[in-house]
């Protein structure tokens, strides 16, 4: 073979390594630029702060693009268990997290307790119900709670009712919620008396008037976790955001919301 086949296949060798590499880095570049959609379930109460967090998230991370499931924490959970593709779950109370983690469905190191909340019995602006001890009154008739077989809101309206020994007066009274948004709506709407809800959803609303906020003595401790779920096809994705709603930024737009923040 002449030196000049020799040289031309050399050249042709080294050419062939450049665009090699040239295709691998584009491919890479390709791959590292691609948009994640990260689906995330939260409870119903989290609907305004969390849009707020996830513009805020945004403007850092332009390739993340959020889909939001709002509902009952322990729906969200349920649906979760049952195979719903979901990334992130934040819950309204610690059991429905509890329940997906005792089956290993969250993402081990990633739970952690982002906020506080209160619960307030709310009725109509003109309403001249004063408080929780009212509610036994005839002249209140509908009283809105969420329903606590699925409802953080709702259990813990049950065991303020307990607390307050007013269970028994009020069983015929009560209509039952979905969500605790909706019973913002029957109390905004005038379809109940009064409801229990939290202390932000009360925060959002021109509609309904706060009569009391109950004592945390009454329930269990309000508290919000959030976790990266275990079948996530994102997990990298899904812990940065996770990590982020502990951030400076993400708390003072939670404190905006009305909600405290939970102890490091």
């Amino acid at each position: 073979m002449s030196r000049s086949n020799v040289r031309r296949i050399s050249i042709w060798s080294s050419g062939a390594y450049v665009a090699i590499c040239l295709v691998v880095l584009v491919l890479s570049s390709c791959q590292s630029s691609q948009h994640v959609s990260l689906t995330v379930s939260a409870a119903a109460s989290l609907q305004g702060a969390l849009g707020e967090i996830e513009t805020a998230y945004f403007s850092g991370h332009p390739k993340v693009e959020f889909r939001n499931n709002f509902g009952s924490s322990g729906t969200l959970a349920r649906e979760i268990e049952q195979g719903a593709p979901v990334d992130v779950f934040l819950s309204a109370a610690g059991k429905p997290m509890d329940d997906l983690e005792s089956k290993g469905l969250i993402t081990a190191g990633t739970r952690q307790n982002i906020l506080h909340n209160s619960l307030v019995l709310i009725a109509p602006p003109d309403s001249k119900l004063q408080s929780p001890a009212g509610l036994a009154d005839q002249s209140i008739r509908i009283i809105a709670v969420g329903d606590p077989a699925s409802v953080p809101a709702g259990q813990y309206a049950q065991q303020t009712l307990n607390a307050l020994h007013l269970s028994d007066q009020v069983k015929g009274k009560l209509v039952l919620g979905k969500d605790v948004r909706q019973v913002l709506t029957f109390v905004e709407t005038g379809n109940a008396d009064a409801g229990f809800v939290y202390a932000t959803d009360a925060h959002i609303s021109g509609r309904v008037r706060v009569v009391a906020t109950v004592p945390e003595s009454a329930h269990e401790p309000i508290v919000y976790p959030a976790a990266v779920v275990k079948t996530s096809a994102n997990q990298d994705a899904a812990r940065t955001f996770v990590e982020f709603l502990g951030s400076d930024q993400a708390k003072a737009i939670f404190t905006r919301n009305g909600y405290t923040l939970a102890a490091p």
